[in-house]
């Protein structure tokens, strides 16, 4: 079958899976170093507790038959190690049935931790890997020509993150209607980045310039993916530019890498070859029948399961990032269905008096990634993830995103856990523990040019009210809060 596979894309394949596996080197160590504290078995929402009442049928994961943190580690470290072996090259340099195992380990290792992961691993984008790293398995490597059957299911992954994510801003906010979500969105995105500031402060006709263009990406050129080439290629680098942009105003994680990474699987490598003096394709041998039957199972399989994620797709209830089976095969897609307009900030501070008074001095905790300290300009992080950064941003919108874990973080902080300061970037008490800590809610709108040059802060806060009241050690009492 001449047509089963296609040799010009060998270099959108090479590009994809080698930055792929870059991608799940970075969630395997982000994994490593912060599960601890999150989902540990001291942690402030451990897996053994969520593994005793959520059967294996709904979390499929190896950590369903025994869990310990020495497990964890080594799951997420040994991730870690395999995935920066394939991104050196080491499934291209196997033979075929090796290559899909060493691709198949890594989908099964992620799936471990996002399915005991919880409220911590509640994003779209790891669902998104978990697809895509599915898909990655029936690749082939250079032993065999990328199959069509496999790089069509890729732009149909493609089509439903972009075209879900533009449905759900068209039937959502009437701020995306009416091209003025960009005048706070830039401010009150969970994690700003270094530039977002300079975004926020664009002239609003640019604004609605760029909430027009989202729309032209998400919904128009999506449905041009499945056009022949080179409309098809031509429309995947007009996404892959809009995700750019996007990677420059703030911090998504993997998100717009790998929404990227998969755009690339629909540039015809042909095109790029007479623009450039790279090498040719390597030579590849017949594809073997046992591979061709795999491919067309796996086809068939992901057709059928998309079923639920194309009739939400129609639904005027369209759920966003949602998996319809618990192996996150086919899901659906979306993002910022409604801009929030006011930016809500939670400032965690403890004082040294066990008895607090109106005199105590408090002193804040300092995150890595969150708006604290107005002086402190945002930082880069994805694709790098911070977790309970972004929860905070969920917990500042409603203290009902964070009752299952917010009292827990508090009291490990009333014990110095080590652990859990080390997901901070500063802690006030580096000697001692606090006597008590609590939690205000702030206001905070970014700074104008004038008061970013008088006062050197980018942010300016107002106090709003309490968060959570003083908690002290003795009020903890010996054994500590329940987590």
């Amino acid at each position: 079958m001449e047509w089963f596979s296609a040799e010009g894309y060998w270099l959108s394949r090479l590009v994809f899976q080698r930055g792929l596996a870059l991608l799940y080197v970075v969630a395997f160590v982000a994994a490593a170093r912060q599960f601890r504290p999150l989902i540990g078995a001291r942690g402030m929402l451990p897996v053994p507790r969520f593994t005793a009442r959520v059967p294996f049928r709904r979390a499929p994961s190896l950590f369903q038959v025994r869990y310990s943190d020495r497990l964890f580690a080594a799951v997420a470290w040994g991730g870690a190690v395999v995935a920066a072996a394939v991104a050196g090259g080491a499934a291209d340099a196997v033979p075929l049935w090796a290559a899909m195992l060493l691709w198949a380990v890594l989908w099964l290792l992620y799936l471990s931790i996002v399915n005991v992961g919880q409220v911590w691993y509640s994003f779209g984008w790891e669902s998104l890997l978990l697809e895509a790293g599915f898909l990655a398995i029936f690749l082939g490597n250079d032993t065999v020509g990328p199959p069509v059957l496999v790089l069509f299911l890729l732009r149909w992954l493609l089509f439903r993150v972009e075209f879900g994510a533009g449905l759900i801003k068209m039937r959502g906010d009437r701020c995306w209607r009416n091209l003025t979500c960009l005048y706070y969105h830039h401010e009150t995105q969970p994690m700003p980045g270094p530039l977002s500031w300079f975004f926020h402060h664009l002239p609003r006709p640019l604004h609605r310039v760029e909430a027009a263009a989202n729309h032209v990406a998400q919904l128009g050129l999506p449905v041009l993916l499945f056009t022949p080439q080179p409309v098809a290629t031509w429309a995947a680098a007009a996404i892959v530019v809009t995700q750019l942009w996007l990677v420059l105003s703030g911090n998504f994680a993997w998100l717009n890498w790998i929404t990227i990474l998969i755009a690339l699987t629909a540039v015809d490598g042909r095109l790029v070859a007479d623009l450039t003096p790279l090498p040719g394709p390597p030579e590849s041998g017949g594809t073997p029948a046992w591979f061709t039957v795999a491919v067309f199972a796996v086809t068939a399989l992901v057709l059928a399961l998309s079923w639920w994620p194309a009739r939400n797709l129609l639904s005027r209830r369209q759920r966003m990032n949602a998996s319809f089976n618990s192996l996150h095969l086919v899901n659906t897609y979306g993002a910022f269905g409604s801009i929030t307009r006011v930016r809500h900030e939670i400032v965690v501070e403890g004082t040294a008096d066990p008895r607090p008074t109106g005199a105590s001095r408090w002193r804040e905790y300092g995150f890595r990634g969150k708006p604290g300290d107005p002086r402190r300009l945002p930082r880069q992080f994805a694709p790098y993830h911070l977790r309970l950064d972004w929860l905070m941003w969920f917990a500042a919108l409603s203290p009902a995103y964070a009752e299952r874990w917010f009292g827990a973080f508090l009291t490990r902080l009333l014990d110095g856990d080590r652990d859990t300061l080390r997901l901070l970037g500063h802690n006030p008490f580096p000697d001692r523990p606090p006597g008590s800590v609590r939690a205000r809610l702030f206001r905070y709108e970014f700074t104008d040019r004038a008061e970013l040059r008088r006062t050197r802060a980018w942010w300016r806060r107002e106090f709003v009210r309490e968060y959570a009241p003083p908690v002290t050690a003795a009020e903890r009492g010996p054994a500590g809060l329940s987590p």
